[in-house]
C-alpha cells in the first residue's frame, strides 16, 4: 500500500474530515487557529481519501502542568487514523511529518498525552522514542493523560536530520 500523502488541511478537507471522524466543533475549531498562526491541522491522504490527522499546537499548552513543566515546548494532540487504515503507518507517517514541521520551526523537544486506556496508541508512542515524563498523569475532564516528550532532531542545511540535543525546549 502506497505511504499518505502528509499534508496542511485546507477548508475543502473539513467535509471529509467531518464525515470521516465526526467532530465538526472540534476541526473548525483548530483550522481557524491554523488560519491564524496558532498551529497547524496535518492530514493524512492516500488515494485522494483522507485517512488521518493530527493537531500541532505551538501556542501556550492549555494544562497548567504542561505551561509549568515544559514551558515552550508544542504538544501533539488528537491524533486519529480511520479504523479501516490502521497499522498501515498512518499514524508513524503524520508523527514523522510533525516531528519534521516542529523541528523546522527550531522546536527541539515536543509533548503529547496519551490515555491510559489506550495501548495501542501508547505502543506506538514508545515505537518512536516518546518516553513519560517525570511528573503525574494529567487529569482533564472525563480521562488521565501520561505525558510523553521526544527530543527533537535538529535540522541542519542539507536537509537531513542533525544530532538530537538534549536541552531547551
Amino acid at each position: 500500500m502506497p505511504h499518505p500523502r502528509i499534508r496542511p488541511a485546507i477548508y475543502t478537507d473539513l467535509t471529509p474530515l467531518i464525515r470521516y471522524f465526526g467532530q465538526a466543533d472540534f476541526f473548525f475549531e483548530r483550522f481557524h487557529r491554523q488560519r491564524r498562526g496558532r498551529g497547524v491541522l496535518l492530514i493524512a491522504v492516500r488515494g485522494g481519501d483522507v485517512v488521518g490527522n493530527v493537531y500541532l499546537w505551538w501556542e501556550p499548552a492549555e494544562e497548567p502542568e504542561l505551561r509549568e513543566w515544559l514551558p515552550g515546548v508544542p504538544v501533539i494532540t488528537h491524533l486519529e487514523v480511520r479504523a479501516d487504515q490502521r497499522n498501515q503507518g498512518v499514524g508513524t507517517a503524520l508523527l514523522a511529518e510533525a516531528e519534521r514541521v516542529l523541528a523546522q520551526r527550531g522546536h527541539r523537544h515536543v509533548a503529547l498525552g496519551v490515555s491510559l486506556t489506550n495501548p495501542d496508541a501508547r505502543r506506538l508512542y514508545a515505537r518512536l522514542n516518546y518516553v513519560e515524563w517525570a511528573h503525574p498523569p494529567v487529569r482533564m475532564p472525563g480521562e488521565i493523560f501520561q505525558v510523553l516528550v521526544k527530543p527533537l532532531a535538529r535540522p541542519c542545511p542539507t536537509g537531513r536530520p542533525g544530532p538530537r540535543s538534549g536541552r531547551g525546549g
